[in-house]
């Protein structure tokens, strides 16, 4: 994915959001979830976080019919630099 179009994608609103939900998320977490908490609907949130996984931000990982979601160390990364963001400001 060009560098641009994940800056795109990134710096709105609700896919800060999913990326600060996964950072801060204590358990499991499926795409479900991630549109509860982020005021989205579930086709929404699949459509930004296959964005995502293309850019190497989040992995899924298939456990019978339910998807989890994590963070890549990349991603884990770049949703620590944008909380520290959130904080500054």
């Amino acid at each position: 994915m060009a560098e641009k179009e994940i800056f795109r994608v990134l710096f709105r609103e609700k896919p800060v959001m999913m990326l600060i939900h996964l950072l801060n998320s204590k358990s499991d977490i499926y795409a479900s979830f991630v549109a509860k908490k982020t005021d989205c609907t579930y086709s929404h949130v699949v459509k930004i976080l296959q964005e995502m996984e293309k850019a190497n931000l989040v992995s899924f990982e298939k456990t019978g019919r339910l998807k989890l979601l994590s963070l890549t160390k990349k991603g884990q990364e770049v949703a620590e630099h944008i909380e520290k963001v959130r904080e500054i400001l």
